[in-house]
């Protein structure tokens, strides 16, 4: 058994921001990360070389942290947070999926399968990204190699449709328009949830007849027709695709949530007060798992700032 002052759960931008700010303050604290590297959401979603801003609509993109994030891309977003674990020295344990949180008098037991510590307080700042959101109609088995979640395996020429409103669909689409015949679908009638820069450049790629899109139409069935997808469309249409991409966000990991004792809302979204203490005292959430619809990587960071100001009071 370990004893630590402070258990992070999640090596994203959120975990290591609270980290970094955490070991500022004096704090000893561990890092546990259940996949083998940091950022999960950057290397799985995001393509090579995507842009990752700052500036989020509708969030605060005043960093009070103390790691330097600046606009950049997928990698240069990985080198600087790579940076200031080493700069730091934070003590990051990979292949670490905690199996339980027990209280345990004033402190707390958090056990993974390598090591058990014993700490005053936890953060959780896992993403909601790790479980990628699904369709309520069934999608064929067989087309699974050819129905994903993120642009990873797209292939030049192949004909795509990604369904989806949000920042990640966008982005997906008019990336890929440049090598590949993109349909975007998107079941409202207008985007409301992107970015200024990607609501511009989804317009343009639309009235240029770069990304065909499909606004206000929604699916009703996807099939099999000989190895192709075929989609149904609630306006009576329906086409063969090569590809289709979901990027209709992630669900928050209500059981772990649960197992920790927090109560959650309809939406998977944790309670927790100003200082982002949720209602088990002693636990905080922090970036993603703090919000309905994903966070920016700002906000994130300065959650770990509020929530070590208020354990340094």
């Amino acid at each position: 058994m370990k004893k630590v002052d402070l258990v992070i759960v999640g090596a994203g931008p959120a975990g290591i921001g609270a980290a970094v700010e955490a070991k500022l303050k004096g704090k000893e604290v561990v890092l546990l990360e259940k996949a083998n590297e940091t950022c999960q959401t950057f290397r799985v979603f995001y393509k090579d070389g995507k842009r990752v801003d700052k500036e989020y609509k509708g969030h605060d993109s005043n960093n009070r942290g103390h790691i330097p994030f600046e606009d950049g891309t997928k990698e240069s977003t990985l080198e600087t947070f790579e940076k200031a674990l080493k700069e730091h020295n934070i003590d990051i344990q990979f292949s670490s999926e905690v199996e339980s949180v027990k209280k345990t008098n004033e402190n707390f037991i958090v056990t993974t399968p390598k090591q058990s510590y014993e700490c005053q307080n936890i953060i959780i700042a896992i993403g909601r990204m790790g479980k990628p959101n699904k369709p309520d109609y069934k999608l064929p088995s067989s087309l699974s190699k050819l129905i994903n979640f993120n642009a990873n395996s797209v292939q030049k020429g192949e004909k795509l449709i990604i369904i989806g409103g949000g920042n990640s669909a966008a982005e997906y689409a008019v990336d890929l328009a440049g090598q590949n015949e993109v349909t975007l679908c998107y079941r409202k009638d207008k985007f409301t949830r992107l970015n200024d820069t990607n609501l511009k450049d989804i317009e343009e790629a639309g009235k240029s007849g770069k990304v065909k899109l499909k606004l206000g139409i929604d699916i009703t069935e996807v099939l099999d027709e000989n190895g192709k997808i075929k989609i149904n469309f609630t306006d009576g249409t329906s086409e063969l695709y090569d590809r289709a991409i979901y990027a209709i966000g992630g669900s928050t990991p209500v059981d772990f949530l649960q197992k920790c004792g927090i109560q959650v809302d309809d939406k998977g979204v944790p309670s927790f007060d100003e200082n982002r203490q949720s209602n088990v005292k002693g636990i905080f959430v922090a970036g993603d798992i703090a919000s309905k619809n994903g966070s920016s990587i700002v906000v994130g960071l300065n959650d770990g700032v509020i929530i070590n100001d208020f354990l340094s009071k």
